[in-house]
């Protein structure tokens, strides 16, 4: 995030701060005639530094478990770390007394000159004071790499008394071992010797033993000799009798193949034969099935012929005896609509029956009668 700054607010900063580069400038022309540190002894202290973490790592990895130890390597590094560490204090004391109060009060006003003249600049130009909270930050970082430092160095002479305490462990260690490997060697020297003299005493006693064995074997192994030779004699009289049986067995066999061969040839004449035949038999069934079938298609189409005329001659028989019907029908209605008509016209007295007209006469005749 920048640090904006109103021009109000630069132009105070900018007063301030010039008024201070001013006081500053004059104190350190002040302080001026005094030296400055030496770049060359900073490399030389640097220098020794690394040397003992390189002699402290090789120590280290020389008193691990996996490797064999050699005390006279071991002797020579104990020498030199301690040779190192006396050049470290020596130069520690000797450049003491140069790291006065006078030279770090120079090294810081000149740095604070520079930072301030850099701040004013940016604030008369941009009216912000980043560049002066950078070197904040960069001034924290500094001083805790610098605590890291000295952590690490304080660890690092304590790690040194702890290795050079497990140096004098380990050499009282060593000692006691060889002493005790000492007499360890002692007591194997003695059992050698008496190994030895029992070895002797084993080594007589098993050449004769072996002398034995071989005389043992050589007896048996004759005797397997002639045990194999009568297997072998057996064996070379099952072989010819194996032969003979084999010969045997094969012209048995060349018989009988011989008989197979023509029984072979007789089936296969008679399969041709009876396949002929056969083949002849199926040509004529061949022939009756064609013939059979035109014969079968002719009365089929003789068959469809007669049923449609028969169908022809069902319909019109039926359609006569509807007909039939129809007019009995028709005549008994017509009879029925005759006598209908009839009983009307007889009961209206219409037509044919209608009443004559009759004379005067006759009517008085009539009519007395009826009385």
């Amino acid at each position: 995030m920048e640090n904006k700054l109103t021009p109000l607010e630069a132009i105070h900063v900018v007063s301030a701060l010039e008024d201070c580069v001013d006081q500053l400038f004059v104190l350190n022309s002040v302080i001026a005639g005094k030296p400055e540190i030496n770049q060359e002894k900073v490399d030389t202290l640097t220098r020794l530094l690394e040397q003992r973490k390189l002699l402290e790592a090789q120590y280290v990895e020389l008193i691990s478990p996996e490797k064999s130890q050699d005390e006279y390597l071991e002797n020579e590094l104990t020498k030199k770390i301690h040779k190192n560490t006396l050049e470290i204090n020596k130069f520690m004391r000797i450049n003491k007394s140069h790291e006065d109060s006078g030279q770090k009060i120079h090294k810081d006003l000149h740095f604070v000159l520079n930072v301030l003249e850099s701040t004013l600049l940016e604030v008369k130009s941009q009216h912000t004071f980043n560049s002066l909270v950078e070197i904040v930050e960069k001034e924290k970082e500094n001083k805790k790499k610098i605590q890291d430092v000295i952590s690490k160095e304080e660890e690092s002479r304590k790690r040194l008394k702890q290795l050079q305490k497990a140096v004098i462990d380990t050499k009282k260690e060593q000692e006691i071992e060889l002493e005790n490997k000492n007499e360890l060697i002692a007591n194997l020297k003695d059992k050698l010797q008496e190994i030895k003299a029992k070895t002797n005493m084993e080594v007589r006693y098993l050449k004769k033993d072996a002398e034995v064995r071989l005389a043992c074997f050589q007896k048996k192994s004759k005797i397997a000799e002639q045990d194999l030779r009568n297997e072998l004699a057996t064996l070379n009289r099952q072989v010819e009798d194996e032969s003979r049986c084999n010969v045997e067995i094969e012209t048995f066999l060349r018989l009988q193949h011989t008989l197979l061969e023509e029984k072979v040839e007789y089936w296969m004449n008679k399969y041709d034969t009876d396949v002929e035949n056969k083949q002849l038999e199926l040509d004529n069934l061949k022939q009756t099935k064609l013939a059979d079938l035109t014969r079968l298609q002719e009365l089929t189409e003789t068959f469809f012929e007669y049923s449609k005329v028969i169908e022809e001659d069902r319909l019109e028989k039926e359609a006569q005896l509807e007909k039939e019907k129809l007019e009995l029908k028709e005549k008994i209605a017509c009879s029925k609509i005759q006598a209908w008509w009839r009983g009307i016209m007889v009961r209206q007295q219409l037509g044919p029956f209608k009443p004559k007209k009759k004379k005067k006469g006759t009517k008085g005749k009539k009519k007395g009668k009826k009385k």
